[in-house]
């Protein structure tokens, strides 16, 4: 077997609407491409064998041991394949279920998808995968250590890129709310929310979270004053820089037992508690210098250490953290203990699981020396030996739960602190013998005040009650009646995407509102370009859902980024579907037209139940995705009579519909007219019908989202199909004595589009200068050729600079094939040279003719037609004396008999 390619899905996609993390794996069976499982001797045993816990998987049969009664059956090794992937992830620690597994058009390659939890995991574990089964054929078995090594890297892969846990809980409590988030691409940065409804965190420090306040609590000497200035408990204590200066520190804090520890230092590194002689001082200074250069030294305070967290000046929860410790059982060594202890699974490194694994330093030898033992000692049954006298859970310690026992008079004093300091979220560690009385009574202090705290000892107590932390933050960066999101409007379809897009956005402009879009041409935000390039794209519409300043998010959403990627957001508020066409078939295994349209409807699925799909009413493949989405549906409709927009309207669903020479949007018994196609720049006087659909489209997606019709028709007055507005969009150049077209067509649909237009023209000749992309199908070319044999008087046929593959020439004949088919006396020439073929048709254009050119290069063609010299860019004018009829001043009868 072979592994042809492998992509990584992260959103709505092809496979699954719900599922977003998948892997695609194009796989090349070989020689095993007719052979199924059974026939493979010994395959069955090998795999139950390296693999029993297959009894699982439940597959077609619908009970345990499912799967494997295919596999003795007789199944395809895709489909094992797939199985096999999604267990190794299991026995990793990461449970997923979801695979599917389709052979393409090409016999022997099959397609194999199966859900990660980790990118990196997900394309390891596939091809472990087919490693283990190609194997099993080979040699009857799998070996047990390759498969150890297997799973352990997959569990190393999954720790490595583990978010940690006080994020990990942020964002667990963000998916529960329905907020989306995002990792940016620095400085572990998350992002919650999109556009202008944000916010950022990283760790638990959040957008809100003040630097002054960060700064103080960093230094712990100022926090420690500024909260002595305010009457607070805290320990009494100086800072030092160097060793000749310990000594007095120790006697103005009063003497021994001290602490030292280093100013700027935290989760516990270089701090030595409960120091009682000159020697222990001494080791502890030289501890602190290797964390800070200043250091302080403190009075040690007897009692328990206690983080108090304080949320948005609330407290959220409390926990005594207990220090790293055994409990003997008057058998084991200590040595043998802590082993022991750190096997149990919730103990990890660092941060990555609810406890970190013990690990011993110079102080836990100084501290089990003074409690009389060594490693080798063995504890009396039920005798605690304390392993660290800090209890940062990062040194293995572990966390109570107290929450319900601090003493209001705490509670109160813990949160003016914070304010004091002047944080949003704050961990204050307070050492007290009672928590459940007042600090004062007990002779307790506030030790430190952390930016940032930790959230693991409170999500998951070694004891207790785990308290919801996250949802106090959420609650701070998102009260009740703030959005996290943005409108999200995506817009996909074989033809018209990207002036949709564009008009779609300018009409949106209308509100007053920065609207981010994505588009062929670039991405912009408000009038401004961010990026040039095609760039409809999840990683584009990612651009425009970080960016702070956009409202809106117009989405131009391409075939290719649905396969590569799955779409850039989880869920938009508008999905709009222009038209399904043969376009790009034989690509990405996309083979037919029913296949790209179940592509494509992946816009129309990925809404909110409350959102509208807005679906071509005059395509049926288009129309049927009404069957496949829970969203609300909107139709548009060049057929006033169109019994499918009758019976949504009766029903009293909304519909865009050209009608009388109207764009009108029809809901229940009324009906707003919105301005006469004729007015509208963008369809060029009324004689371009796809630009009008293209309108309607764009109006409806706008109007379904609370635009009114006063800015809808404002955005379609002043949109035009020009270089500046819609490059390669249907762009009419006049050059004196004839005129020039530049549209980007290049599929049989969209030159059909064009033929709808340059077929009104009258006046003179009409030249195409014609090709298309070098990866589309032979009988694509061909139907190129015929499509213009009946558009066009004469033709000269070029080829891409690109051919993407294909012997230079062989386009352009299968073009030229399907001319003659049509039409064999029809004049045409082959000039492959794209530069070449436009400057032919320029120079030969006689007086009132139409030249068309569909390019490659959209801004080549129009460089050369500049260079023309005197060159005017036409745009219909809109009619200023034209009479608007709408539902403000009456509707007119005809539209209401044919549509009710």
């Amino acid at each position: 077997m072979r592994i042809l390619k492998i992509q990584t899905l992260r959103g709505p996609n092809y496979w699954s609407i719900r599922r977003h993390k998948l892997i695609v794996m194009r796989l090349d069976l070989e020689t095993l491409a007719e052979t199924p499982s059974n026939e493979i001797p010994g395959f069955y045993e090998g795999l139950v064998e390296a693999l029993p816990s297959l009894e699982g998987h439940y597959c077609s049969p619908g009970c345990r041991g499912g799967f494997l009664m295919r596999v003795k059956e007789g199944t395809m090794m895709g489909h094992i394949v797939e199985h096999v992937a999604l267990e190794l992830q299991e026995l990793a620690g990461m449970h997923v279920g979801f695979g599917r597994t389709r052979e393409t058009a090409t016999p022997g390659i099959f397609q194999v998808v199966i859900e990660y939890l980790n990118e990196e995991a997900g394309r390891y574990a596939g091809r472990a995968a087919v490693r283990l089964c190609q194997s099993i054929v080979d040699r009857g078995r799998y070996p047990k250590a390759e498969l150890e090594q297997d799973i352990q890297d997959l569990q190393d892969l999954w720790r490595e890129s583990s978010l940690g846990p006080s994020t990990e809980a942020i964002v667990k409590e963000a998916e529960k709310r329905g907020i989306p988030w995002m990792q940016l691409s620095a400085r572990f940065l998350i992002q919650l929310g999109y556009g202008v409804n944000q916010k950022r965190m990283q760790a638990t420090m959040t957008s809100k979270t003040g630097i002054l306040g960060v700064e103080l609590a960093c230094d712990k000497e100022a926090t420690k004053r500024i909260l002595a200035a305010a009457g607070a408990p805290v320990p009494r204590g100086t800072v030092i820089n160097f060793l000749d200066d310990l000594e007095e520190a120790i006697e103005y804090v009063g003497g021994y037992p001290i602490v030292i520890k280093p100013l700027d230092g935290n989760h516990g590194r270089g701090i030595t508690i409960d120091i009682r002689s000159w020697d222990e001082a001494e080791a502890a200074y030289e501890a602190a210098r290797q964390v800070s250069r200043s250091i302080i030294v403190e009075r040690y305070y007897v009692g328990r250490d206690h983080r108090v967290l304080v949320v948005d000046g609330k407290v959220v929860a409390v926990a005594e953290r207990v220090p790293a410790h055994v409990v003997g059982d008057g058998r084991s060594t200590i040595a043998d203990l802590i082993e022991e202890t750190n096997k149990d699974p919730n103990r990890g490194e660092g941060h990555d699981n609810i406890l970190t694994k013990i690990e011993l330093d110079r102080n836990s030898y100084q501290l089990l020396e003074r409690q009389g033992f060594t490693l080798n000692s063995v504890p009396p049954k039920g005798t605690i030996c304390y392993l660290r006298a800090t209890a940062n859970l990062s040194t293995g310690g572990s966390a109570v739960d107290r929450t319900d026992e601090i003493h209001p008079e705490t509670v109160w004093l813990a949160q003016r602190v914070v304010k004091i300091i002047g944080l949003d979220i704050a961990g204050l560690d307070v050492v007290t013998t009672d928590i459940s009385r007042p600090l004062r009574e007990v002779d307790a202090v506030i030790v430190e005040v952390n930016a940032a705290p930790g959230f693991r000892m409170h999500v998951a107590p070694s004891q207790g009650i785990p308290r919801n932390v996250a949802g106090a933050v959420m609650d701070m960066l998102f009260p009740s009646e703030q959005s996290s999101r943005i409108p999200i409007l995506s817009v996909t379809g074989t033809n018209g995407k990207t002036t949709t897009t564009r008009l779609l956005a300018h009409i949106y402009k209308q509100t007053g509102k920065v609207v981010g879009y994505t588009t062929t041409d670039g991405t912009y935000i408000g009038e401004y370009l961010v990026e040039s390039g095609d760039n409809t794209g999840p990683q584009s519409a990612h651009l425009i859902l970080e960016d702070p300043t956009v409202e809106v998010a117009v989405l131009e959403t391409a075939r290719g980024g649905i396969l590569r990627s799955g779409l850039g957001f989880e869920t938009a508020n508008v999905g709009v579907v222009l038209n399904v066409a043969a376009d790009h078939l034989g690509i990405g295994d996309i083979d037919t037209i029913d296949q790209l349209a179940n592509l494509k409807s992946v816009v129309a699925e990925a809404v909110f139940p409350d959102g509208y799909a807005v679906l071509n009413a005059d395509d049926h493949r288009v129309a049927a995705m009404a069957e496949r989405t829970k969203a609300n549906i909107a139709y548009f409709t060049m057929n006033p009579d169109s019994e499918l927009v009758r019976k949504h309207v009766q029903k009293r669903g909304v519909a865009a519909v050209y009608e009388n020479g109207y764009l009108s949007i029809v809901k229940g018994d009324w009906t707003h007219r919105i301005e006469r196609a004729e007015n509208i720049p963008l369809t060029m006087g009324g004689r371009a019908p796809f630009m009008i659909a293209n309108a309607l489209a764009a109006s409806l997606a706008a109007f379904v989202q609370n635009v009114t019709i006063e800015q809808i028709r404002g955005g379609l007055k002043t949109f035009r199909a020009s270089v500046s507005q819609t490059p390669g969009r249907m762009n009419l150049f006049n050059l004196g004595n004839y005129h020039a077209l530049v549209d980007y067509a290049h599929n049989p649909a969209s030159y059909e589009a064009v033929g709808s237009f340059v077929r009104n023209w009258t006046t003179g000749q009409r030249i195409g200068v014609i090709g298309g992309p070098g990866d589309r199908r032979d009988e694509d070319f061909v139907t190129l050729g015929k499509l213009s044999a009946d558009i066009f008087d004469y033709i000269i046929v070029k080829e891409d600079d690109d051919t993407r593959g294909r012997p230079r020439g062989s386009a352009a004949g299968l073009i030229i094939k399907g001319i003659t088919q049509v039409n064999p006396d029809c004049r045409y020439e082959s000039i492959l040279d794209e530069t070449a073929a436009i400057n032919k048709a320029l120079d030969m254009a006689p007086d009132n003719s139409l030249v068309v050119i569909l390019p490659e290069s959209v801004n080549r063609a129009i460089k050369l037609i500049k260079m023309r010299g005197l060159v005017k860019e036409e745009v219909q004018q809109q009619n200023t004396s034209t009479t608007i009829v709408d539902s403000q001043n009456g509707v007119t009868s005809s539209v209401i008999n044919t549509l009710l």
